[in-house]
């Protein structure tokens, strides 16, 4: 499994927009089908929520081939 690190520079951000930032998605259709279809686990529980609000800390699952690790922004 590929694991992906996303710097989390606000409060938190949606997971639709972390899989179209990190890369994982071209669109917010393509975000949208990922979710739809079950390809997508946020910290190892199956997530429909389009918007879930994901935070420092949360992980992303998808396809169970890419994690992506909600971190904070590393020290500048």
């Amino acid at each position: 499994m590929t694991v992906e690190r996303f710097e989390l520079r606000t409060e938190y951000i949606d997971l639709l927009q972390v899989l179209k930032a990190t890369g994982n998605a071209a669109t917010g259709g393509d975000a949208k089908f990922a979710v739809d279809s079950g390809e997508v686990k946020v910290n190892g529980e199956l997530e429909s929520r389009k918007r879930r609000k994901l935070r420092v800390g949360d992980q992303v699952e998808l396809r169970g081939q890419i994690r992506i690790v909600i971190m904070a922004p590393l020290a500048e």
